[in-house]
């Protein structure tokens, strides 16, 4: 019976995100890390910044995006301030903010790791 439950309780975490956020929540929080303050999802999880990302326009698609999976955007989710929505290549939504598009890194296994810092000199933590 769990099981059957857990997709309709994140569904409606999801949900509930989402309109938390339309109402004017940031889709992202910031948080103190070994190297300092950066952006965090909501699992605690570092978000970063790709150097070859221009023009509010993601460049990392395919077996990147694999790597480093894009801050998506909600369903109903609208940018405010700083936060901004770019479209990704195959027409998905993905967060950006000041401009730069959000990932987190798949090696990142707990909430304030940064091991996604500085990879081939072109990642970078989001920093607030």
């Amino acid at each position: 019976m769990k099981e059957l439950l857990r997709p309709a309780i994140l569904a409606g975490a999801l949900v509930a995100a989402s309109v938390a956020f339309a109402q004017g929540m940031a889709p992202a929080k910031v948080a103190d890390t070994s190297k300092g303050k950066a952006l965090v999802d909501a699992k605690g999880m570092t978000l970063y910044t790709f150097d070859r990302d221009a023009g509010g326009k993601s460049a990392c698609n395919g077996q990147c995006a694999a790597n480093w999976p894009p801050l998506m955007v909600a369903a109903g989710a609208a940018a405010s301030g700083d936060w901004t929505v770019v479209t990704r290549d195959d027409g998905s939504k993905q967060w950006a903010y000041k401009g730069k598009p959000l990932y987190l890194w798949v090696k990142d296994t707990k909430p304030g790791e940064v091991t996604g810092d500085g990879v081939n000199n072109v990642w970078h933590i989001a920093a607030p």
